[in-house]
C-alpha cells in the first residue's frame, strides 16, 4: 500500500475510536461544519488512466480535500479504458477519471450497454494529433511557412497529399486513437474531415463496429501509454492522445506534434469524472461530497493565472500517478506546447481545469459527444432534437454539481461567480470556433449534423 494511503486509513480508524471531542479537534475545519447527513460510504476506490487529466483526483488526495469530505480514498492506475469502464459497472470501482463519451456511450448502448452517471466533467483541451517524422517531412511540404516555422493552426489538408501517395503505393495509413468513444477519436475525425479525409463509418446494423467503413485513413484503438513505442514500431503513422504522450514523441525524437485540440475546437470537453447510475442513487451523499472535493482539486490547479501547475508536475510525475519525466508532464501543463522539437509555443490554455466553466457537466457538451457518434454511424438511425436532450438529461447531472457548489461557497471555499448563473439552463452559448468554421448549437443537432460535408446526415443510415 502507498505509505500516504495507509496514513489516511489509520487517521480514520484514530478519529473513530478517540469520541466526538478529541475528533473536533484533530480533524480540517470543514469537517466541524455542520452536516446534513454523513456519506452512505466514506472507504472509496477510484480508477484512473496515467494522463496529466487525471490531476483533480491526484490533487484532491494530496491536498487532502477528499479527507475535508470525511471520504477516504485509494486511487488507482487502470489498464486501459475498457477495464476501467467495466470495474466502475461491476462496483470494483467507485468512480472513475472517464472519457466523456463513456457513459453516454454505455447509456445508449454502443459497446458495453450500461447506466453510467457523471456530475463533474474534469478539463477541457489536453490532447494532440501526433505523426512520425517521415510523415511529417511529407506533410510539411504543404504547409505554410512564416520565418521558417509552420504555420499553426496546420490542417488535415497538408495530410491529404500524403494519405493519396499511400492509396498510390497500395498502403493503408493507420492512425491510432485511445477508445471508440473517446474524445480523441471524435477530435483525429473531425480535423480529418475537416481537411477532406475521410477517416471512416461504424455500421453497427451490419455487423461492421471497426469504424473503417469507406475510409481514407484507418483508424484504430491504442492505450495511451503505448502511443509513442506503436508509432516508433511502425505500426501506425499518428495518433491522437492526451498528455504527456505527444511530448514524449518530441523528447524522443520519433515524430511530431501538429495540431492540438484547442486548435480544432477552442475549449472543448474532455473527460468526467464518472460513476454508475446505481452507485449515484445509493450513494448520494458520497456523491456530492467527491464533487466537492474535485472542485477544489481544480481550483487550486488553476488558480493565481496557473501558479500551482510546476507543483503538479512533480505531483503527477510519481509512479503511483503519470509515471512519466517530470520534464515531459511540464511541456504542456505550464501553458506551452513543443511541436517540431525546437518549436515551442505558448498554449497557457492547453489544460484548463477550472475557467471558462470548465467542471460543469453542460447538457450542450454531452449532445456534442452525440453528435459525432450520430456522424460516423455509431448510432445507426435518425433520431429527433429531443432524443439527444433526453440522453444528455440521463447521464449529465448538474443539480449534484449545484448542490457541491452551494455547500463550497457557504463554507468559504468558492465564489458564486465561480459558478454558472443560476438561470443558466444546460447550454453554453454556440460557438463558431472549431477548424472548419461551423457553428454548434447544443439545441440543435440534427441541424449542426447536416453542416459536415463528410459524415453522415442526420437522417440517413448505412
Amino acid at each position: 500500500m502507498h505509505p500516504s494511503i495507509a496514513r489516511r486509513s489509520l487517521l480514520k480508524r484514530t478519529l473513530a475510536g478517540l469520541g466526538c471531542a478529541a475528533a473536533i479537534l484533530l480533524t480540517p475545519l470543514s469537517l466541524q461544519m455542520a452536516r446534513a447527513a454523513e456519506p452512505e460510504k466514506d472507504e472509496l476506490k477510484l480508477g484512473f488512466i496515467k494522463l496529466t487529466d487525471m490531476a483533480p483526483l491526484a490533487i484532491a488526495y494530496e491536498k487532502g480535500y477528499f479527507e475535508d469530505e470525511g471520504l477516504y480514498v485509494t486511487l488507482e492506475a487502470q489498464a486501459n479504458w475498457k477495464v476501467l469502464l467495466d470495474r466502475v459497472i461491476t462496483g470494483e470501482l467507485d468512480g472513475a477519471h472517464m472519457l466523456a463519451g463513456q457513459p453516454l456511450g454505455a447509456t445508449i448502448g454502443f459497446g458495453t450497454k450500461a447506466e453510467v452517471v457523471t456530475a463533474f466533467s474534469m478539463d477541457l483541451n489536453g490532447n494532440g494529433i501526433t505523426v512520425s517524422n517521415s510523415v511529417w517531412e511529407e506533410m510539411k511540404k504543404h504547409v505554410p511557412m512564416e520565418n521558417g516555422k509552420p504555420v499553426h493552426p496546420i490542417k488535415a489538408d497538408a495530410l491529404k497529399p500524403v494519405i493519396e501517395q499511400y492509396k498510390a503505393q497500395g498502403k493503408p495509413f493507420n492512425l491510432g486513437m485511445v477508445f471508440p468513444v473517446s474524445t480523441h477519436n471524435y477530435e483525429l475525425r473531425y480535423w480529418l474531415a475537416a481537411g477532406g479525409i475521410n477517416p471512416g463509418y461504424y455500421a453497427p446494423a451490419k455487423g461492421d463496429i471497426t469504424g473503417t467503413l469507406n475510409a481514407d485513413a484507418l483508424l484504430s484503438v491504442t492505450p495511451p501509454p503505448q502511443m509513442p513505442s506503436t508509432m516508433e514500431a511502425g505500426t501506425i503513422d499518428g495518433y491522437c492522445v492526451g498528455e504527456p504522450w505527444n511530448q514524449q514523441a518530441v523528447i524522443k525524437g520519433i515524430g511530431v506534434p501538429v495540431i492540438t485540440d484547442y486548435e480544432i475546437w477552442k475549449n472543448n470537453p474532455e473527460k468526467v469524472f464518472g460513476v454508475s447510475k446505481t452507485w449515484a442513487d445509493a450513494n448520494p451523499e458520497t456523491h456530492k461530497r467527491l464533487v466537492k472535493a474535485l472542485i477544489r482539486a481544480a481550483m487550486w490547479l488553476d488558480e493565481n493565472g496557473n501558479a500551482n501547475r510546476q507543483e503538479a508536475v512533480q505531483i503527477l510525475a510519481r509512479p503511483e500517478y503519470v509515471g512519466a519525466d517530470a520534464k515531459v508532464i511540464a511541456n504542456s501543463m505550464t501553458g506551452t506546447f513543443e511541436y517540431e522539437k525546437g518549436d515551442t509555443r505558448e498554449v497557457p490554455d492547453f489544460n484548463v481545469f477550472f475557467r471558462y466553466h470548465a467542471t460543469y457537466p453542460f447538457y450542450s457538451d454531452a449532445i456534442w459527444y452525440l453528435t459525432q457518434m450520430r456522424r460516423w454511424g455509431q448510432i445507426g438511425e435518425a433520431k429527433p432534437d429531443s432524443w439527444y436532450l433526453d440522453v444528455a438529461k440521463q447521464v449529465y447531472l448538474p443539480d449534484i454539481y449545484r448542490n457541491a457548489a452551494a455547500e463550497l461557497v457557504a463554507d468559504g471555499l468558492a465564489k458564486s461567480t465561480d459558478f454558472p448563473a443560476a438561470s443558466e439552463e444546460g447550454f453554453r452559448a454556440p460557438s463558431n470556433e472549431f477548424i472548419d468554421g461551423l457553428t454548434y448549437d447544443g439545441r440543435q443537432p440534427n441541424a449542426y449534423i447536416n453542416q459536415f460535408s463528410i459524415g453522415l446526415k442526420a437522417d440517413s443510415a448505412l
